[in-house]
């Protein structure tokens, strides 16, 4: 018998954090779009509740997608959100992406690393950027993880296509640092860390895991206000996004959803830290 090829349209459960805004709501669109079932981590109870009643409010009509509030500072809050994000996908989780950040790279209020008080705000990145992606992952696990029937059999890529993956959304900004992103920067990079080691961890469980790493992406129009205010893309992007990339214009969040749903079917990818820049990170623009 000729071996099953895995479908691209297949629907998968997928956790996305931080999907309420920017990148992340994006990311849900895309993938509801694409056939995929989707639940929702964010702490932004507004942009939760607009993204998943109003923008989205017909997948969530349909029981394609829902959304619970969630603090990626409180283990506790990770782990009951998961089981429940788990009954609403029968206790099977296909994909986790780890979207969710502090966005912004550089200390508040102007400030340096001399700063003490920047210390609180060093405490808040290394939390929500780097620690919440290992919890989140590890609270997924069971879930995910293929039984060792499965991985033995040497027709189990075939038969279950690319299977589970985990995904984490950091930055080209662990590559290339500006002044004063000492918090950012350094709780991306680790991201890279805590990527390679969970894919090579995580290997016998049929888990594969990857980063994307986005670069300068506009997503001003990806929230409430934006589209109370029929905000678009093309408005955000200036002569300086153009001359910056070699892709001649800025990032759009689609960007992102392709490169993530590449991973999501690329069974034999794991380990890679895929960049999404626009070719910023090769062109000298000092």
């Amino acid at each position: 018998m000729a071996p099953v090829e895995p479908q691209l349209g297949d629907s998968k459960n997928i956790i996305v954090s931080g999907g309420s805004r920017g990148i992340g709501r994006a990311l849900v669109r895309y993938f509801l779009e694409a056939g995929h079932k989707v639940y929702i981590f964010d702490i932004n109870e507004e942009e939760l509740e607009h993204t998943t009643k109003v923008h989205l409010a017909q997948y969530n009509k349909d029981g394609k997608l829902d959304s619970a509030l969630c603090d990626l500072r409180d283990i506790k809050d990770i782990r009951e959100k998961i089981t429940a994000a788990a009954k609403f996908f029968d206790n099977r989780i296909d994909v986790l992406i780890n979207n969710a950040s502090i966005a912004s790279p550089y200390w508040k209020d102007g400030k340096t690393m001399e700063d003490p008080d920047t210390f609180e705000q060093w405490q808040a990145y290394m939390e929500t950027n780097l620690t919440s992606p290992f919890a989140m992952s590890q609270a997924c696990i069971p879930y995910m993880k293929q039984n060792a029937a499965e991985i033995e059999n040497s027709q189990a890529q075939n038969i279950h296509g690319a299977g589970p993956c985990i995904i984490h959304v950091g930055s080209f900004r662990a590559h290339q640092s500006d002044p004063n992103q000492e918090g950012y920067a350094a709780s991306k990079a680790g991201q890279l860390g805590l990527m390679h080691a969970m894919a090579i961890s995580l290997g016998p469980l049929g888990i594969r895991v990857n980063l994307i790493a986005p670069g300068r992406i506009k997503v001003a129009h990806e929230c409430k206000e934006g589209d109370e205010n029929d905000m678009s893309f093309a408005e955000q992007v200036s002569e300086k996004d153009v001359g910056d990339h070699p892709t001649n214009r800025a990032g759009r969040p689609r960007d992102i959803a392709d490169a993530a749903l590449y991973l999501i079917n690329a069974g034999f990818v794991t380990g890679q830290d895929m960049v999404v820049d626009g070719g910023a990170l090769r062109k000298k623009t000092g």
